[in-house]
């Protein structure tokens, strides 16, 4: 009969054993399927959806909430239960508990938000807290409550981390192609710009050109039509990175193969106008003033698209050239177009440039048309690149003005 005693006494034990035993299997099974789906690569919501799961069937917890921070705040990313609480009220909670870094007990808190729980796990990263589990209705033996509490916290470590991970891979992804963009929109730049400017006896070409960070709006080109005739045109497109430089790249091309089958200045922006409307859809829009001249009748006829007017010293006198039509893109059929015509005396200089020269993206005004004015009829014997040059010498000197925020072009033309 002693010996029957016996059993029985120990029987209890070895049974307490063996559920002790299964359940730690149960855990360290849950575990590796987290891990299998993470990486899978399963969504968030697959994630927050085995530790439902797992907390409700494995560990019994009645109640749960997963706040999870994002940027400066925490948003409650998952959850069961009977629960309340409102975006604010967590927003409270979080102020609260933000400064607990180890697990802590809620009841008989004196917060009445925090008395439906039972515990506060937090999830800390590098001295910083990532998210962190509410923890209710939570009935489990005394003896394994601070294994469970350590194993939820183990389980949502894992999750929060992965999808933490996740995300800064995703970003980094981002910025490697945003960086890529940034590489090909610079080499279709350069390729936009026109390496060697021609030398002639009868006029002197100087161009400037600065990128905004490597790549721009900006655009320059010089078309010689025959012997006699050449074309010149500066532009600028709205927006930055590959759209931008793909556009004026279209905008070039365009210009390039229209201008060997037609000559007239009209008929060529109202194509180029079409082109953009077509490609952007009314989206994006270009300025851009477009010249012709003829070296043997000194007869420039020229299209101003809404683009800065390029400044004309002749004879001591100063000229603006304006007349022309609106922007290239916001319409479908230009409504109007009105060439400017004019006959170019010896020694005139024409001044194009693009609007990073005068202002800066807050608007502040790095030089007036007026200086710019002086500048060029006291300078205009100058070099075309001695030009160039000192406008943007003065402009740094007097104005103590970095010059970084937007492209910058400057074409200057002299007529001899």
């Amino acid at each position: 009969m002693e010996l029957d005693k016996d059993k029985t006494d120990i029987g209890p034990s070895e049974n307490d054993l063996i559920q002790l035993l299964l359940k730690r299997q149960s855990e360290l099974n849950a575990l590796l399927e987290v891990t299998l789906a993470i990486n899978k690569n399963s969504a968030a919501s697959v994630l927050y959806a085995m530790l439902e799961v797992i907390l409700r069937v494995n560990l019994k917890v009645g109640r749960m909430s997963l706040l999870i921070r994002e940027g400066s705040q925490f948003t409650c990313a998952a959850g069961f239960g009977a629960r309340e609480e409102t975006p604010e009220d967590f927003q409270k909670i979080c102020e609260i508990l933000l400064p607990y870094k180890t697990i802590t007990a809620l009841s008989g808190h004196s917060e009445e938000l925090l008395n439906k729980y039972d515990f506060f796990v937090p999830v800390r990263h590098k001295n910083s807290t990532l998210a962190f589990v509410l923890i209710g209705d939570f009935n489990t033996k005394p003896e394994v409550l601070s294994h469970e509490l350590n194993y939820i916290q183990t389980l949502i470590n894992i999750i929060v981390v992965a999808l933490e991970n996740k995300k800064l891979f995703w970003e980094r992804v981002q910025r490697e192609r945003f960086q890529r963009e940034i590489e090909l929109a610079g080499e279709v730049q350069n390729m936009l710009v026109p390496l060697r400017l021609p030398k002639s006896a009868n006029f002197e070409i100087a161009a400037t050109y600065l990128p905004h960070q490597n790549i721009g709006g900006d655009y320059f080109d010089f078309i010689r039509l025959n012997d006699k005739e050449f074309i010149w045109c500066i532009g600028d497109v709205s927006g930055k990175g590959m759209p931008a430089a793909l556009l004026m790249a279209t905008v070039q091309a365009s210009l390039r193969a229209w201008t060997y089958v037609e000559n007239d200045l009209e008929k060529l922006v109202r194509r180029l106008n079409e082109v953009v409307t077509h490609n952007t859809k009314g989206e994006r829009f270009i300025t851009l003033f477009l010249g012709k001249y003829n070296e043997e009748t000194r007869e420039m006829e020229y299209i101003n698209a809404g683009h800065n007017s390029p400044i004309l010293i002749a004879d001591c006198q100063s000229t603006f050239l304006k007349e022309g039509t609106t922007l290239l893109g916001p319409f479908d059929e230009l409504p109007f177009v009105r060439p400017g015509k004019l006959i170019l005396p010896p020694a005139a200089l024409i001044f194009n440039y693009t609007d990073g020269l005068i202002e800066s993206d807050d608007e502040d005004v790095f030089i007036s048309e007026e200086e710019l004015v002086e500048y060029l009829t006291t300078h205009c014997a100058s070099h075309s690149s001695q030009i160039n040059k000192g406008i943007l010498t003065e402009i740094q000197t007097k104005n103590n003005a970095k010059m970084h925020s937007d492209d910058i072009t400057l074409f200057t033309l002299k007529i001899y």
